[in-house]
C-alpha cells in the first residue's frame, strides 16, 4: 500500500495494488474509487484533500495485533 499527497493538485491517493485501472467511480463528490478488470479496488483518490482532511500531508499507520 502506498499513500501519495500531491500539494500541487491537492489530491490524496491511497494505492492498494499495482494494477492497471480499468474503471473509476466517483462514489461521493470528490471521492474516486479505481478498480481493476476483475472489480478489485486498486486505489482511492480524494480531490481537494486539504478541505476534506485535517492534515493531508501527515499520515499515521497502525497495525492492530491479532488476538490469540
Amino acid at each position: 500500500m502506498k499513500v501519495v499527497y500531491d500539494r500541487e493538485t491537492d489530491t490524496l491517493t491511497v494505492i492498494f495494488a499495482d494494477a492497471p485501472v480499468a474503471e473509476s467511480d466517483e462514489d461521493k463528490p470528490g471521492v474516486i474509487l479505481d478498480y481493476d478488470e476483475s472489480g478489485n479496488l486498486v486505489s482511492l483518490e480524494i480531490l481537494d484533500a486539504s478541505r476534506r482532511i485535517k492534515s493531508p500531508s501527515q499520515i499515521e499507520y497502525q497495525v492492530i495485533p491479532v488476538s490469540a
